[in-house]
């Protein structure tokens, strides 16, 4: 989907592949600042100073994962720390490779 909200500030290159294609191509997975959250983002109650993150896709057809915290620190963490697992999820529809040894992402 090739989405991204507000400013990337942290990034990783990786390929993918899907099965029973032996391409492989280029994506980036980006981590967006983290951002508040108003009246209009979410559908549910949230404190003031409450942020989101983004985790967006560049070249992958996906869309983007919107991570909440109470606050910036925690947005960061968990979009962060969810990228593994979300990345994981997709796993079941495509394979990730490091672009430069093409290894496999995953240890499966």
């Amino acid at each position: 989907m090739d989405q991204v909200k507000g400013r990337t500030i942290a990034t990783r290159n990786l390929l993918y592949g899907v099965e029973g294609n032996h391409a492989k191509k280029a994506f980036t997975v980006c981590i967006g600042e983290p951002y508040l959250i108003t009246e209009e983002s979410p559908d549910f109650e949230f404190a003031p100073g409450a942020t989101a993150c983004c985790i967006s896709f560049i070249g992958l057809p996906e869309r983007p994962h919107v991570v909440h915290g109470a606050d910036g620190i925690q947005a960061l963490e968990l979009a962060v720390s969810s990228m593994e697992s979300y990345l994981r999820r997709l796993s079941r529809k495509y394979e990730f490779y490091f672009p430069d040894s093409g290894e496999s992402y995953f240890d499966d």
